[in-house]
């Protein structure tokens, strides 16, 4: 595998509400970054996993539920999902953009 994941090279990938799409930016078996847009109303479900996942917002407002607790997040915060914990988020803006690093990697997402 190579150390070096060119932009171009990398797919973006719509996902199935029509108003998410997803980046892999790189990826290793015990790291991966992901680049997420939202459109305005965009969506990620409550959900979990066993990967801890660290979220940094890039641009746009979010509203993040973690472990029931709900804040809203603009550019340059960060948060910190560990494994199994319940998240989710709702883009307040259009055109909001986060940075997702899990570990190990998700391979649901290759």
């Amino acid at each position: 595998m190579s150390n070096f994941f060119l932009n171009d090279d990398s797919p973006v990938i719509n996902l199935p509400d029509g108003k998410t799409r997803r980046k892999i930016l790189a990826h290793n078996d015990n790291l991966m970054i992901v680049e997420v847009v939202f459109d305005k109303d965009g969506v990620g479900a409550l959900h979990t996993h066993p990967h801890t996942q660290a979220t940094y917002c890039l641009s746009g407002e979010f509203e993040f539920t973690v472990g029931g607790e709900t804040k809203v997040i603009k550019p340059g915060d960060t948060l910190i999902m560990p494994s199994g914990i319940e998240h989710g988020c709702r883009v307040l803006t259009d055109g909001g953009k986060i940075l997702d690093i899990f570990t190990p990697e998700r391979k649901d997402f290759l």
